[in-house]
């Protein structure tokens, strides 16, 4: 795909994914919808990727909708999301809920760190939300902005935003609309860490380092999937399913590196499950799931 509104790169396993209209402080559009999606499937199938990052290129993050888009709704009639029929779906596939918009992240087998190095609005908002971890730099400006628009609460934001800093905090931001800042992002619990400007890029890619060199692909993928899943289920689901996955995993060459590694008091030299294996592994588990659901009635 030929990226007009995003910047795709690649180094060191890290991908960084940049929206890319500075000029509108990365105003959110349906081209940009299809290329954020489409870069996110390509990062999810490179055996090399360990960690991506979005970001945002110039002073913004994502200022929500651009203001044509909102425009465009009127002279329609209606919501036009702007996007082809058919979408990249990253994510899809390891669980029905996680099927959906920013949702699929859920799905995906890679961490996902929001740099938000400016405004973040609307859909913008959504966007770093939906990633599983938040560096901000100090003094940005945050809101949810449906509100003044005479929108509801978006992509599902209504359902992250209470599980991320709890229900009356939330109730707060999504109600009124209001803007507020980085800084308070911070003490709400919304954010990992809150940096100054200049700081924000180089923590950011220190932090995905130490994350791609230290962890296992396969735990990260198993523990996120862990994470997102357990939302939804009660905790002896989520024991049991640790149970078979610490069976599974310890038998895999990782965990052997893993000890070796430790042992030797040296860096571990991951080789991570292929992107095939990774589909055939959840394919396996969601057939198991159906056979079991299918006996038990």
């Amino acid at each position: 795909m030929e990226l007009k509104v995003t910047r795709y790169d690649i180094e060191d396993g890290i991908a960084t994914l940049t929206l890319n209209r500075p000029q509108r402080l990365n105003s959110w559009t349906g081209r940009m919808h299809t290329e954020y999606r489409w870069i996110l499937d390509q990062a999810e199938r490179d055996g090399e990727v360990r960690v991506i990052v979005v970001t945002g290129e110039g002073r913004g993050f994502c200022s929500g909708a651009d203001t044509a888009a909102l425009e465009g709704h009127v002279e329609r009639g209606g919501y036009d999301p702007g996007t082809p029929a058919e979408l990249a779906r990253p994510g899809y596939g390891v669980r029905p809920e996680f099927d959906a918009n920013f949702a699929f992240q859920f799905g995906m087998s890679k961490p996902v760190i929001a740099a938000i190095n400016g405004p973040a609005a609307g859909v913008g908002l959504v966007m770093a939300c939906y990633a599983d971890l938040r560096f901000a730099a100090k003094g940005a400006k945050l809101t949810t902005a449906h509100g003044k628009l005479n929108l509801p609460a978006e992509f599902g934001l209504s359902w992250l935003l209470p599980r991320l800093i709890g229900l009356t905090r939330a109730n707060e931001l999504l109600l009124s609309s209001r803007i507020f800042l980085t800084d308070e992002a911070y003490e709400l619990g919304l954010l990992n860490a809150l940096l100054e400007p200049g700081e924000l890029m180089p923590y950011t890619y220190d932090y995905a380092r130490r994350l791609a060199g230290t962890v296992s692909p396969g735990s990260l993928r198993e523990t996120k999937r862990q994470i997102y899943t357990d939302l939804h289920r009660d905790v002896g689901s989520a024991v049991r399913d640790a149970d078979a996955l610490l069976e599974q995993m310890t038998t895999e060459a990782d965990y052997r590196e893993a000890v070796s590694a430790f042992m030797e008091k040296r860096p571990p030299k991951w080789s991570g499950p292929s992107y095939r294996k990774d589909r055939i592994y959840s394919a396996a588990r969601r057939i198991t799931a159906w056979l079991k659901a299918m006996h038990s009635s």
